[in-house]
């Protein structure tokens, strides 16, 4: 043997005190470039040279690694906007911006380890983010009051904003791993607590029934969709996304193909999330009585507003000028019907369980049900359906302590 190193094998050789090394890679974009790798003792570099070596062989090496900042930057412009839907984007860049880009962002992608971000997230549950952000000092002097005063008001981070900022670390890692900048995804690696789900009981059938009364006793412009809510398990965005074309009068069916949903400083008219949300619903005669009321509200509004009118979507339910109702407009406003109608509270969303215990006590198949509520799989109508009544429940109880006592 000669001894010589191969072409393209590099060397070791001194370096300020230390050792240095290099060996020609591929870069992901082709190119032939010369990566190094540092250490205090020949033995240390000789070492980083063989592993260097292996990894040349399995493919593209990159030889410049970004700050974990530059590489966020990148991902939410040239992967997250125009590829997932607008809501996904604005939930991942404030992620970005307010909780990983503060603490993690200069670091090296590279080198960012699994204690790197375990430590962050234990930060990120113990620091006010009223200080970190400085929302009181963003204030006018006369109004500020806690924070900015010297008298911190301990806005701890949710655990489900800690979640949410841990996923789209996560997301962001895993395209690293896929462009081959980074080796494993450190971020999956550490997990967070859950978020506990708050129970909400629905409500019954006499409750709906007596806010859809009261509504209509005050002829609610918004008659038509509570209706649609409570009947047909609609979820909010698909409520007032309904334009008059989703509505076939005559063969009584509504077909829900888009949402209305604010992303950032936009409201968006756009498709359902999947393509199971997409479905022809058979329109009961409430349903159908209810729009035709809300068509004639909306022809009086539209003669009103005169060039005012600003509809251009024909879309079903809007303000008096025509334009889309705000989503978190029509949460305030349930909000304020039901405590109109002497009703406990619930959210919103909770009207699509209020419609399951609809089907349950009208012994609706969870087959039927499952198309109505448009789950994708009928296990999450089964899950529903599991949530029985409080008159089911009490029945069951009175059953089996008559079974035990001898009585029943």
């Amino acid at each position: 043997m000669s001894g010589k190193r191969g072409n393209g094998e590099g060397s070791i050789y001194p370096y300020k005190n230390s050792f240095a090394a290099y060996v020609w890679v591929t870069t992901p974009d082709g190119k032939k470039k010369r990566k190094y790798v540092y250490g205090k003792t020949r033995e240390e570099v000789h070492d980083k040279w063989i592993k260097l070596h292996a990894d040349a062989k399995k493919g593209p090496v990159a030889t410049r690694h970004r700050t974990v900042a530059a590489f966020l930057a990148y991902w939410l412009e040239s992967i997250v906007k125009p590829n997932l839907a607008p809501l996904t984007y604005v939930s991942y860049e404030g992620s970005v911006r307010l909780y990983i880009a503060p603490h993690l962002g200069a670091k090296r992608l590279d080198k960012l380890t699994v204690r790197d971000v375990r430590e962050w997230l234990t930060k990120l549950a113990s620091e006010c983010q009223c200080c970190a952000q400085g929302k009181d000092a963003k204030r006018a002097p006369a109004r500020r009051r806690c924070c900015a005063a010297g008298e911190c008001c301990e806005a701890f981070t949710s655990r489900r904003v800690i979640q949410a900022a841990r996923d789209a670390l996560r997301a962001a890692l895993t395209h690293a791993v896929v462009e081959e900048e980074i080796g494993k995804n450190v971020a999956s690696l550490v997990k967070v607590p859950k978020p506990r789900r708050r129970r909400i009981k629905p409500w019954s059938v006499a409750e709906a029934s007596r806010f859809l009364a009261d509504a209509a006793a005050r002829e609610d412009p918004l008659f038509a969709a509570w209706v649609l809510v409570l009947c047909l398990g609609l979820r909010r965005g698909e409520v007032l996304g309904l334009t008059w074309k989703s509505v076939d009068f005559e063969a009584g069916e509504l077909y829900v193909d888009h949402q209305i949903q604010r992303a950032g400083r936009q409201i968006l008219h756009r498709e359902t999330k999947t393509e199971e949300s997409d479905d022809f619903l058979p329109l009961p005669a409430l349903c159908l009585k209810a729009l035709r009321m809300r068509r004639a509200q909306q022809t009086g509004d539209r003669k009103a507003a005169g060039d005012l009118w600003q509809d251009d979507r024909e879309l079903i339910f809007t303000t008096k000028y025509g334009t889309p109702i705000e989503p978190g407009n029509l949460t305030r406003m349930f909000a304020l019907r039901a405590r109109r109608a002497g009703l406990r509270l619930i959210p919103l969303q909770k009207t699509r369980n209020t419609c399951a215990s609809l089907l349950v006590a009208l012994g609706v198949h969870p087959k039927v049900a499952q198309v109505i509520l448009r789950h994708s799989k009928i296990a999450m109508t089964m899950e529903v359906y599991a949530e029985a009544s409080e008159e089911d429940v009490r029945a069951a109880l009175d059953s089996l302590s008559g079974a035990v006592s001898g009585t029943g």
